[in-house]
């Protein structure tokens, strides 16, 4: 599975993802690339920026949910 289609997976089970997150999970170092291809690819990732309790802002992206389009 690639990384695209293993953050998709992931994205489509109601989860959120950060980077640090990707990191961890799929071995991803640049999630906001692999976004940007699922979103070219016609899905509709959504992105936030949150902030950690460290005080750093980041992206956190979702794919919503069938009610919510």
């Amino acid at each position: 599975m690639s990384q695209s289609e293993a953050i998709l997976a992931h994205l489509q089970s109601g989860e959120s993802l950060t980077a640090i997150q990707a990191l961890s999970l799929f071995n991803c170092l640049r999630l906001g690339a692999r976004v940007l291809d699922l979103r070219r690819a016609g899905y509709d990732i959504r992105s936030e920026i949150i902030r950690t309790p460290s005080g750093k802002n980041v992206a956190r992206y979702t794919l919503p949910g069938p009610s919510e389009c």
